[in-house]
């Protein structure tokens, strides 16, 4: 091979040097230069040594040219591994028939009396109603596919009646006066009510992107005015000691339930709290009902006794009323009286060592402050596509919607965690209550009633953990949107009759119930999964291209700001959260009118992150923490939680198939086919990529994957 390639090695380099790697089974190319303008260019130069330049560049380029198609074909094939994977992964689903409905889908819910088992009949409902769109929708398409090759082709939405009646004796056949008796029906009694509901979404719509809109206002607002809050005047450096600081009594509450994964991270962080130990003291609220987990718990606690953090551990034998019920039993302990503040942490947070000292000073000389809330981030956020979506929008929830309310308004719902409470304002609200699942926006909701202002620290954040899978993730969002409208019905009444301003009931009763958290999903999942298929199907009904596209292409790039490195995740995000209009909606309509799943409860999934700092200051006390514990008994006993753990794992961690996003993804999928009978192009392809989005979601391949 090496004399057939002498007229590279004796001409002077100008050309493309490439390096070739044959690595089975893919081409791949290393260009080291790019090719200059004289590389191609054949001179009239007589003689030989135009010849030879024109057969060295042409043989370059021959050689350029086939490697860059060995590329190609490389990239092709990892394209078709690829679509093999994802083939593979559904025959998987299909094969392991485990949905969403099986018996098994909730062993980890915590029930309250019979209040957390739903009634089948009330769970199947909402399914049944999009299976009939479903055939409804395949049937129509069959009947306009017929039409269409008989030659009826629609280039508008406006059909014309007179086209059928072209034949001296009216109709043709039978399939003709079928198909005419449809039109007839839909032009008359289907087209109006369903442009009528259409037109009503797209008012909510827009009402809806111009508070979101108003809001990115506001926070512009916020950062090019640098509006910070700040303690008052008088509040003196916390560094200088506890005589001349502000060192109130602080109660901290850690609320758990069957999370082994992650409680040593929590009660470390929070053993390492910078505050005097004389005015802390911890609680672990323990709600567990595995007595290994109770156990492990226990010890760890002990552990941090014998280092001399002032902790305690709590456990309610009869563990009613979930999240709320274990607060409110904290708070009854007679020692809280002795205490001017409380902080809440969930499970999976860790802190900051000067978490307490940069909330707690905004309560000095500000006996109106009720609550100081802190911002949340994530250790998981780049963990998978899911998480990457969560992010986006808990990066809009917190520095946008809490941020824009607690400067403007000084009002916002608690986020349940990495907050301040003063106890006086949690007493005059009325305490915990138990009877919704949304506890923490109950009490806010009655502390703003009762005048307490609230303030967001931006800020300040306190680590967590994002849902990795779709089924934690999707349980989580029915909590967040079923409990808000259990609260709005029991409220509502307690606003009106409130003694607060015009403009604050205003904003409680139609921006921060009905707008965000009813009309949201109500339109989100009407508009754009239900009214724009059935527009495909009734033609004469129509929805514009600027609400199909882009206004919603507007409200998420506004979404995507607070998270700008999220920016080429924009289209997933739109596809997403239209996806999620389903769960979310389910849930709004269970919360508003009561149904069985509106108190489910479901603890969501964690895997024990631990933050950046992965807790140094706890390794360097461990040699200290063995210390007259049984070393032996606890490290067998943690081994033996791990094997049922593995044991576990195999018989019950699977991915499941989701059978309302299954059913919505092939009536989107379906309308997308019949718009290809209209052309009308940019329904279509919505149409098209938010099917395969609700099929993706439906298969279970966003999130979290079970080999």
């Amino acid at each position: 091979m090496a004399p057939s390639f002498d007229w590279w090695a004796k001409e002077s380099h100008r050309g493309t040097p490439v390096v070739v790697k044959m690595e089975n089974p893919n081409w791949s190319m290393v260009e080291l230069e790019g090719p200059s303008e004289d590389d191609f260019l054949i001179t009239d130069s007589p003689g030989r040594t135009r010849d030879k330049g024109r057969g060295k560049n042409a043989k370059q380029l021959t050689w350029v040219l086939l490697l860059k198609a060995h590329r190609a074909a490389g990239c092709l094939t990892s394209i078709g591994s690829a679509m093999f994977g994802l083939a593979a992964a559904v025959r998987r689903r299909v094969a392991s028939g485990r949905t969403d409905t099986d018996a098994d889908a909730d062993n980890d819910i915590q029930t309250s009396g019979d209040r957390g088992n739903e009634n089948p009949t009330v769970k199947s409902r909402f399914y049944g109603c999009i299976k009939v769109f479903l055939w409804l929708s395949v049937l129509l398409l069959g009947f306009e596919v017929a039409a269409y090759f008989k030659g009826w082709h629609f280039g508008t939405p406006h059909f014309q009646l007179q086209s059928l009646w072209a034949t001296p004796f009216g109709v043709k056949g039978f399939f003709d006066w079928v198909y005419l008796k449809w039109v007839s029906i839909r032009v008359e009694y289907l087209a109006p009510p369903l442009q009528f509901l259409a037109n009503a979404c797209i008012v909510l719509f827009l009402i809806q992107s111009v508070d979101r809109l108003i809001l990115c206002l506001g926070c512009f607002w916020i950062r090019f005015k640098k509006i910070k809050p700040v303690p008052k005047e008088g509040v003196v450096d916390l560094e200088s000691g506890e005589k001349d600081g502000f060192f109130p009594m602080v109660l901290v509450q850690i609320p758990m339930c069957n999370e082994k994964e992650v409680y040593q991270q929590s009660i470390a962080a929070v053993c390492n709290l910078d505050w005097p130990k004389s005015k802390l003291l911890i609680q672990i609220l323990d709600d567990s009902d595995d007595p290994t987990t109770q156990l492990l718990i226990k010890e760890e606690v002990h552990k941090w006794q014998q280092e001399g953090a002032n902790i305690v551990y709590r456990h309610r034998v009869l563990r009613d009323g979930y999240k709320a019920g274990n607060l409110k039993s904290a708070m009854n302990c007679s020692y809280v009286k002795d205490y001017e503040f409380v902080a809440i942490f969930d499970a999976d947070f860790q802190p900051n060592s000067d978490f307490l000292k940069r909330t707690v000073p905004h309560f000095k000389d500000n006996e109106e402050l009720g609550l100081v809330q802190a911002r949340w981030s994530f250790v998981n956020k780049d963990e998978n596509l899911l998480t990457r979506l969560q992010n986006i929008n808990l990066a809009f929830h917190f520095e946008v919607e809490q941020q824009v309310n607690g400067v403007f308004i000084n009002f916002f719902g608690f986020n349940g965690t990495a907050g301040v409470w003063r106890i006086k304002a949690l007493e005059d609200a009325g305490g915990w209550l138990e009877r919704t699942t949304v506890e923490d926006m109950d009490i806010a909701v009655r502390a703003h009633l009762h005048g307490w202002k609230f303030i967001f620290l931006n800020d300040v954040e306190c680590q967590c953990e994002l849902p990795e899978s779709y089924e934690a993730y999707r349980k989580q969002q029915h909590r967040w949107h079923s409990g808000p409208m259990q609260l709005f019905r029991l409220c509502l009444p307690d606003i009106i009759r409130s003694k607060i301003s015009f403009w604050k009931k205003f904003n409680m009763i139609f921006l921060f119930f009905l707008l965000r958290k009813l009309i949201l999903p109500f339109y989100s999942f009407t508009l754009f999964c239900i009214i724009l298929p059935m527009t495909m199907f009734i033609p004469e009904a129509e929805l514009p291209a600027w609400v199909v596209c882009y206004i919603p292409a507007t409200m998420s790039f506004l979404n995507i700001l607070p998270a700008p490195k999220s920016f080429p995740f924009i289209v997933p995000y739109l596809l997403f959260e239209n996806t999620m209009s389903v769960t979310k909606f389910n849930a709004m309509i269970s919360g508003l009118f009561q149904l069985g799943s509106a108190y489910e409860w479901v603890v969501t999934k964690k895997s024990g992150r631990s933050s950046e700092g992965d807790l140094v200051s706890l390794v360097e006390k461990e040699p200290k923490h063995q210390r007259g514990v049984s070393v032996p008994d606890l490290e067998e006993m943690k081994e033996e939680i791990r094997q049922q753990e593995q044991k576990a794992s195999r018989k019950k961690k699977h991915n499941r198939i989701y059978t309302k996003e299954l059913a919505l993804a092939f009536l989107l999928l379906t309308a997308s086919a019949r718009s290809l009978l209209s052309a009308q192009g940019i329904h279509f392809y919505f149409l098209l990529f938010q099917g395969i989005s609700f099929l993706l979601v439906g298969l279970d391949l966003i999130g979290e994957q079970v080999a």
